[in-house]
């Protein structure tokens, strides 16, 4: 079972409720996605997309778009494993919302939480270590590419790199290459949405630290954890109406701190030397 097939069934297993969707939002930059407990989640946009919904055979993948209000969230957090890119988009949202639930009413199950804080700055850079970036983080870019020995960033976009910062690019069809030698592993959340986050990180047992980060990063540390994720930096939201106004008026992460906070819940020490022992 992948990481995203887990992280549905335990929180099936933990909220026994049966909540539904109460607001939908497909941004340009992210998707957002309102469940009737008051919970508010959001995903990455997929941009990158091979066809339209200009016809009857791509609008049937395509999310019944006037028609999601209303229905079982639990159906909707279903789309996350859904061959459609925007319907994965809806359905890492939904399932952001119901772990942002399931955190209010049940607490931290596993690691520390620090509000308020860089997921960058949740990790221990050295300044011999290799670190490879999957998706550009512009403001990561800039705080490692002079304080670590090797700096690599896989993205699909070169020119999401800055003229000077192109020597850092490294191809997607390079990724495994790349991950396998590294010590620090930076991990966009839009993996769960475009794909692949199982082969990224089995392709980087070598790391000393692992980090899914960005607005798509689930605050829910049990299934992460377990899979080699040391600290997952995301967003715990504030304002929802606010949050979903945002993303659906266009904004990209840059608009969400009126919004919502950074934090990020980091794996204690003694559970990493637990998984170091097995």
């Amino acid at each position: 079972m992948g990481i995203i097939s887990e992280w549905l069934a335990e929180l099936r297993d933990v909220l026994s409720d049966e909540p539904v969707v109460s607001e939908a939002r497909v941004g340009v930059f992210y998707t957002a996605v309102q469940v009737s407990t008051g919970s508010v989640g959001v995903a990455f946009t997929p941009r990158d997309l091979n066809d339209t919904v200009c016809c009857p055979k791509s609008a049937a993948g395509a999310p019944p778009a006037g028609r999601l209000i209303g229905r079982k969230a639990w159906e909707l957090a279903g789309y996350a494993l859904s061959p459609s890119a925007l319907r994965r988009a809806l359905g890492i949202a939904t399932l952001n919302a119901l772990s942002s639930t399931a955190l209010e009413r049940y607490g931290l199950s596993q690691g520390e939480m620090r509000p308020n804080l860089d997921a960058l700055d949740a990790v221990e850079i050295r300044s011999v270590d290799r670190v490879v970036m999957v998706g550009s983080f512009v403001p990561f870019i800039k705080a490692l590419k002079d304080r670590v020995t090797c700096l690599s960033v896989v993205d699909k976009h070169p020119e999401a790199l800055r003229p000077d910062e192109r020597m850092l690019w490294v191809a997607p069809q390079r990724v495994a290459e790349a991950l396998g030698s590294a010590d620090v592993v930076l991990i966009s959340g839009s993996a769960l949405v475009e794909g692949g986050i199982d082969d990224l990180l089995g392709a980087c047992p070598k790391a000393r630290r692992r980090v899914l980060a960005g607005p798509t990063a689930p605050l829910w540390p049990a299934t992460f954890f377990r899979h080699g994720i040391d600290v997952l930096g995301g967003i715990r939201v504030a304002d929802g109406r606010e949050l979903l106004n945002i993303v659906g008026q266009g904004g990209s992460g840059y608009f969400f701190e009126t919004a919502a906070a950074k934090v990020c819940i980091v794996r204690t020490a003694d559970r990493v030397a637990e998984s170091l022992m097995r």
